[in-house]
């Protein structure tokens, strides 16, 4: 039987799932509502003039793993690959990351070399606390916090200083209140299959993943070394191409400034009604909104699926993209963290003309930088997002570049944005809120599917391929 799918959220993660959607027979029709009025969710990019681009979200995609290839296959698919940037792993930018820790730069020990020697802000080589690690016994927990884990295995200084830092630039996340399990799971399976973090990675820790073919581009990534890849126009060129190829598709309806008000299940088909007052007939809703918003649409019925939906936290985080005459950067490496017994309300700087300089404008040269703020210290540091004005986190910003880098100029053109709840907060116990919900789902008969950051993974990769699963779930292998 064909059925009417309707897809909630334009993020990347919507678009993706009606790209796969499109391409099966058993869908009569995929209905894509997303609220605002543009697609594309986080995957934003500021596009001027004099060819400089900057980046309001992510800033590249890793290309590691089935996941990794998998997104490179959506970029091959849209006619993208003449458009990407690659990032091998020996760029100064794959091979420098730094810290700031007690008023300095210090860069991330790599290579054999930086595991043997004592390198601060360690006290101890790491060398240490691998060898140890190896002797720990297993941990009872069926999850924990990712600072109590790194903690427990490989002490905690590495905890305090490199995860919580790790933590606070990939999730903008507390990693006294993460889930190893659900935010780091090649680690917590290494524990479970092999005893040891560092025999799981060195003999595999079992369930190589989901089966993705390379596409020729993928195999490049691979043969190349890439570490990292963005597009020339910016990251949000992925979204424009999918929104573009999907308009070229009879089966798909694609609607701007669409907000859903309720959704309610009558005789197995789903009615939603939008702001608008108009309603639509739906045979499946796959979720990609974040999960509050989802929340707050679904029928009173299902108030325990409501409950669980609620109770994921997401961070707001804000971005101030910086822009300075000529090279002023006293080091070349991806960029810097903070970890937060340093500045709670700073996480870290990025220096995106490191690694992008086709991103730089044309004409005389400049410094690129992104500064991030906030996260989950935003409330803490700065009180509501509402009453934070821009001028105070372009200054906040600008203090930390000539703090931490010695940067005395002042910036020739910024820009100041605050993402509200962009990164969704894999808590303790975020597997256990999973199971329970796709429980109800199943059990309840609802034709629903949840799909999108709040769930399986925040990366540009995992919500790529949360809209694949999500797909395939309904209509079979693509």
């Amino acid at each position: 039987m064909q059925k009417v799918v309707a897809v909630l959220g334009g993020g990347i993660g919507g678009l993706s799932t009606c790209h796969y959607l499109s391409k099966s027979p058993n869908v009569s029709k995929v209905v894509l509502l997303e609220g605002s009025s543009r697609c594309g969710g986080w995957l934003n990019s500021t596009r001027r003039d004099d060819g400089a681009v900057f980046e309001q979200g992510p800033r590249g995609v890793r290309p590691a793993g089935a996941i990794g290839r998998n997104g490179l296959n959506m970029v091959s698919d849209l006619g993208l690959e003449s458009e990407v940037l690659p990032v091998s792993k020996d760029h100064v930018a794959s091979k420098n990351r730094f810290l700031y820790v007690k008023g300095q730069l210090h860069k991330m020990p790599s290579g054999p070399g930086g595991i043997l020697r004592t390198i601060p802000p360690f006290s101890r080589p790491i060398i240490h606390s691998v060898l140890k690690e190896m002797l720990i016994s297993k941990g009872k927990e069926d999850d924990e916090s990712v600072h109590a884990f790194v903690s427990r295995r490989l002490g905690p200084e590495l905890a305090d200083i490199a995860i919580d830092s790790l933590c606070r630039g990939v999730f903008a996340g507390d990693c006294r209140q993460l889930s190893v399990r659900s935010c780091l799971p090649p680690l917590y399976k290494a524990e479970r299959s092999r005893g040891s973090i560092v025999l799981g990675m060195l003999m595999g820790s079992g369930g190589g993943g989901p089966e993705v073919i390379s596409s020729d581009l993928a195999k490049r990534a691979s043969k190349e070394s890439w570490s990292l890849w963005s597009l020339k126009r910016g990251m949000q060129s992925l979204p424009e191409a999918l929104e573009n190829s999907l308009r070229g598709r009879e089966r798909v309806e694609l609607h701007h400034n669409t907000r859903v008000k309720s959704l309610t299940l009558q005789g197995g088909v789903w009615e939603i009604k939008l702001d608008d007052g108009a309603t639509l007939k739906a045979d499946h809703v796959i979720s990609v909104l974040p999960a509050s918003a989802l929340a707050s649409v679904l029928p009173p019925a299902a108030q325990p699926l409501t409950e669980e939906l609620r109770s994921i936290a997401s961070a707001t985080v804000a971005v101030v993209n910086l822009e300075y005459e000529g090279f002023i950067l006293p080091v070349a490496g991806f960029g810097h963290l903070v970890p937060s017994s340093e500045d709670p309300g700073l996480l870290g700087v990025v220096y995106d003309s490191v690694t992008f300089p086709q991103h730089n404008r044309s004409g005389g040269p400049t410094t690129r930088l992104t500064v991030m703020m906030g996260g989950a210290w935003f409330k803490q540091v700065f009180g509501s997002p509402q009453e934070v004005t821009q001028q105070m986190f372009l200054d906040r910003a600008t203090r930390a570049v000539t703090d931490h880098l010695g940067v005395t100029s002042q910036p020739v053109w910024s820009l100041v944005s605050v993402l509200k709840n962009c990164i969704p907060q894999y808590h303790v116990g975020h597997w256990k809120r999973l199971e329970k919900m796709r429980q109800y789902i199943s059990k309840n008969n609802l034709p629903l599917t949840l799909a999108g950051a709040s769930y399986d993974g925040v990366s540009v990769n995992d919500v790529i391929f949360s809209g694949r699963t999500a797909a395939e779930g309904l209509v079979g292998k693509i």
